[in-house]
């Protein structure tokens, strides 16, 4: 050791500086665990996800133990009890774990079990916190989180002096969304105006705290299924935004009766009519489902049909089941047809079918 360039006391230069404090080894300390760890697990037969880098599975004849990390947080799963607990010891000898039995709670999630095997997560604990966070303990609940029919402008209201607050609670309430897709288009609205949020904008905020706070326990039930076959619903809302005259996409995929990826999205560009709209909240439908059958298949799943995908637009369905259409829109042509290419080498394939309900947004 020596001392540092520029800062040398050239009377005691053979003295060194004495380390006070840790700058960076607490906060890098999970990371360089987490890079060991990926690093050793496949000399035990693991295979990292092509599709999500958190998840990794091994095989073993027809056994599957699947192992999903975050930073040092684990869960370790697999249709082979017995295996599971060899991966457990195996791992315990390299590195210093402790086993929490049964999942009951991870990164904010409560897992909650009944006694005909259905599992049931919500973030009743999350929630209190934010309550707690912005003192709304003792206001009272509401029923809805939103007003209906009453679109949020950019230009309404007075602008907050400090919006760190405002930022801090959405940012808060995305992570709800995780169990909570009754908020998802509420949230999505009020992430809109993280630059400039206004006092209305505020209100808006504080309504969906008072909905939080009437459904605490309210979550997600994941039921026992044997179908593993994957459902889809899409649909839009045509020029909804008053500030950008974007429509808005909503899509909720389901594995069974599970529902297992949810959205809420202010489309990238302007429609100029609803079969367009349509056509691109389909899209984004197919992009998701896509991504969900990589991550079965990594998972060693195999779906016993093709997926399925609702919507209620006929002029869209055309225009999907049509490619020759696709050359007169190159800009919807770059959106799905990628996809439909790969479906029509047999990779997948999807049924779409009509579906003539309207799909109620909150």
């Amino acid at each position: 050791m020596k001392q540092p360039q520029g800062f040398v006391d050239m009377a005691n230069h053979l003295y060194i500086c004495k380390l006070i404090k840790l700058l960076y080894g607490l906060k890098q300390a999970p990371r360089a665990w987490n890079s060991k760890f990926t690093s050793y697990l496949p000399a035990m037969g693991f295979k990292a996800s092509a599709s999500d880098s958190s998840l990794f599975v091994k095989q073993d004849n027809s056994d599957v133990v699947i192992l999903l990390l975050y930073v040092d947080e684990i869960i370790l799963t697999g249709s082979n009890s017995c295996k599971v607990q060899s991966v457990i010891t195996e791992l315990s000898e390299v590195f210093e774990l402790k086993d929490m039995e049964k999942l009951t709670y991870f990164l904010g999630l409560q897992v909650n079990y009944k006694k005909n095997g259905d599992i049931c997560v919500n973030q009743s604990k999350y929630i209190k916190y934010l309550l707690h966070k912005t003192g709304m303990e003792s206001f009272k609940p509401a029923s809805t989180p939103c007003k209906p029919h009453n679109p949020l402008l950019v230009t309404e209201g007075t602008i907050l002096p400090d919006p760190s607050l405002y930022c801090s609670i959405v940012g808060s309430l995305q992570y709800l969304t995780f169990t909570r897709p009754d908020i998802a288009y509420v949230v999505n609205s009020v992430c809109k105006f993280m630059t400039s949020p206004t006092e209305i904008h505020f209100g808006v905020v504080k309504k969906i705290l008072r909905f939080l706070k009437g459904t605490i326990q309210t979550g997600i039930t994941f039921s026992v299924d044997t179908a593993v076959g994957i459902t889809a619903f899409s649909d839009f809302v045509w020029a909804t935004d008053l500030n950008t005259r974007r429509s808005v996409t909503g899509y909720v995929v389901y594995i069974g009766n599970n529902p297992v990826s949810w959205q809420s999205k202010k489309q990238d560009s302007v429609s100029r009519s609803s079969t367009e709209a349509e056509y691109n909240a389909l899209a984004h439908t197919a992009a998701d489902v896509a991504w969900i059958i990589n991550v079965l298949r990594d998972m060693a799943i195999v779906l016993p049909f093709p997926p399925v995908i609702y919507f209620d637009n006929k002029y869209a369905i055309a225009l999907s089941a049509k490619p020759v259409f696709h050359l007169r829109i190159k800009h919807l042509d770059t959106n799905i047809i990628s996809y439909w290419r790969e479906f029509k080498r047999g990779i997948c394939k999807f049924n779409i079918y009509l579906l003539k309900v309207k799909l109620q947004t909150y």
